[in-house]
């Protein structure tokens, strides 16, 4: 009889922890729930309300039927067994804890994106490989089926040479923004708002057009220029306003992220532009063809087909991933080490004023 999966929770910080569980939940007795812990907050937070780290906890601990609580997330690893752990850590945390995880022999699933700097990802990758485990980065767009089926109708030709690839994250006015009842006191400590803590718009939502344009251009960005603002959200020092261009070897990017947008009225994206037309992914993500100049309506209005079978959340991909080795390209490392490395350019770009060297494995320097 074939054994069930021993799966651990560190980390409480990324409110995607929610969405983690929730598709290891669906596995039923092909998981076993061996314990969980929250690694010590970098920012020390007050508020219990849903959506903070410590509202995540409480709800989670409460429905997952866990061997066992710990606060120490050290002692948890030098007491238990596990196959793999789900890390939802503050961002600046994931180098730390994914190492210390890795170096065992343990696979981790952590929240994009990867880490808050292309050195802490690199330290990430140095470990699963002296552990000889595998590193997951779950990115939520890698389950819009629009996604991918925009990427399959670029690579049949459907807007010619993609030339341009823009992104910017839906109408949000912050992570903590969906309901929470919150004081601005509340908030400030919430570790979101804080740089120490890997907090802000770039780190949070230019991530999603950074795996995005890599993934969709097939190659590295060589080089960044990143802007950071802070509009509205005075809770910390971490920015609620940012923008990152890109230069690809074949094209540009720009992405947005932003937590100060009530609506815009307009699509978000990801949108793409080839010399043939532009394919656009709309506000009801619906996924439409634009090709003939001056024309305001879609030339094609494009049917998506579903995720494939079995492979529809990362809990399904990942023993997919564990049986055959096949892992979606957003999920797996060369993807996400070129994301971050734009990530990571942009954040030295806002502080030089200068456009930046998109580094890499070989050239991490600056």
């Amino acid at each position: 009889m074939k054994r069930s999966l021993r799966v651990g929770v560190i980390g409480y910080a990324h409110s995607h922890i929610d969405y983690h569980v929730n598709s290891f939940l669906k596995l039923g007795d092909q998981v076993t729930w061996v314990a969980s812990a929250d690694n010590a907050p970098l920012i020390q937070p007050i508020s219990e309300v849903r959506g903070t780290r410590i509202g995540w906890r409480r709800e989670i601990e409460a429905k997952v039927p866990f061997g066992r609580i710990y606060e120490d997330w050290r002692a948890m690893l030098d007491n238990e067994q596990f196959d793999v752990m789900l890390v939802c850590a503050d961002n600046a945390m994931h180098g730390e804890v994914c190492e210390a995880i890795l170096r065992r022999g343990i696979h981790v699933i952590t929240e994009k994106p990867m880490a808050d700097t292309l050195q802490q990802a690199l330290r990430m990758v140095r470990a699963a490989r002296e552990g000889n485990a595998h590193l997951v980065v779950n990115w939520p767009s890698t389950w819009w089926p629009e996604v991918r089926h925009a990427y399959t109708l670029i690579q049949q030709g459907e807007i010619g040479h993609l030339f341009k690839v823009t992104h910017r994250n839906t109408d949000s006015l912050g992570p903590l923004s969906y309901g929470q009842q919150m004081t601005d006191i509340e908030r400030g400590y919430e570790w979101w708002y804080h740089e120490k803590a890997g907090g802000g718009a770039m780190l949070d939502y230019c991530c999603y057009g950074a795996c995005l344009s890599r993934w969709f251009f097939g190659a590295k960005a060589d080089a960044a220029w990143g802007i950071k603002a802070r509009f509205d959200g005075f809770f910390g020092d971490a920015e609620d306003y940012a923008t990152i261009t890109a230069r690809y070897p074949s094209g540009i990017a720009i992405v947005e992220g932003s937590w100060t947008t009530v609506n815009t009225g307009i699509p978000s994206g990801p949108i793409f532009y080839g010399t043939k037309g532009t394919l656009v992914i709309e506000k009801d993500r619906s996924l439409r063809t634009y090709a003939t100049r001056h024309k305001q309506d879609a030339d094609k209005i494009h049917e998506v087909p579903p995720l494939p079978e079995g492979r529809q959340d990362i809990a399904q991909e990942f023993l997919h991933y564990l049986a055959t080795g096949e892992l979606h390209p957003t999920l797996d490392l060369p993807v996400n080490i070129d994301a971050m490395a734009m990530l990571d350019a942009g954040i030295r770009s806002a502080v030089s004023g200068k456009m930046e060297q998109v580094n890499d494995k070989y050239w991490c320097i600056g």
